[in-house]
């Protein structure tokens, strides 16, 4: 019964592998019912995950879920010591959390570029997982760790890729990296340097010596020699020497 769930596996992985880009270590994302699931049936998923998988593996969660966990009490504290040995993702929840189903899904996105696997035991977030193209799925039954098969809409995906009336993200990113090794796609981060622009020096006009107003109020000092002098005039005008002759005609 194990040899032919690892050959299952190993059939669904490389369906994976070649139509999206799969590659090892599988990252696996864990919801709170997969780990109560495990510490349920007694699974070691660090031991038992990557020789079920046949390869290198990374269990992952988020904050969201975490926040869930320690919400629901102490009857998860044994899935809540799981999760909280896996490596913490980022998500875009950090302010306002939402619900462990809410935050895997917006991991994985409409295309999953990052790859993930989800695991869960919630009937209603596998449901909505296999609405989306690309994303394995992983559950645990009768104490024993289970890859699902690819969802028909994932199958329906390949075959129209196929058909070549559409192309996958895999394909979309082989030949964006072709394009860039060619050169027919500049590097976007070269694009950001070069727009960046130059300190440059001060404005030259800013550097320019101000023009010194012209004086249009005199100083008070030479206004009052000025008008010394005007008064000077005045009075030597006023009274002036009578002659020489004149006075001794008058005599």
């Amino acid at each position: 019964m194990k040899i032919t769930r690892q050959k299952h596996a190993k059939k669904h992985l490389g369906f994976f592998r070649n139509n999206f880009g799969v590659r090892e270590p599988y990252q696996i994302l864990l919801d709170g019912t997969f780990c109560q699931a495990a510490l349920r049936g007694r699974i070691q998923l660090r031991d038992q995950l990557p020789r079920y998988l046949m390869g290198e593996t990374q269990l992952c969660t988020t904050r969201c879920v975490l926040k869930e966990l320690e919400t629901l009490g102490q009857e998860l504290y044994g899935a809540k010591l799981i999760a909280q040995k896996c490596q913490v993702r980022n998500c875009p929840h950090f302010k306002s959390p939402v619900s462990g189903s809410e935050c895997l899904l917006s991991m994985v996105g409409e295309e999953n570029p990052h790859h993930y696997f989800v695991a869960t035991q919630d009937q209603n977030l596998s449901v909505k997982v296999k609405k989306t193209p690309g994303i394995p799925l992983m559950f645990i039954i009768q104490n024993t760790i289970v890859l699902d098969r690819p969802s028909p809409r994932t199958v329906a995906f390949v075959k129209a890729v196929e058909a070549g009336q559409l192309v996958s993200v895999h394909e979309k990113q082989s030949i964006k990296q072709l394009k860039e090794e060619q050169g027919l796609v500049r590097n976007p981060e070269l694009r950001r340097r070069r727009k960046k622009k130059k300190v440059g020096g001060p404005n030259p006009l800013s550097c320019l010596k101000k023009k010194k107003k012209a004086q249009d109020t005199k100083s008070p000092a030479s206004e009052k020699k000025r008008k010394r002098k005007r008064i000077r005039n005045r009075s030597a005008r006023k009274v002036s020497p009578v002659p020489a002759e004149q006075q001794g005609a008058e005599g």
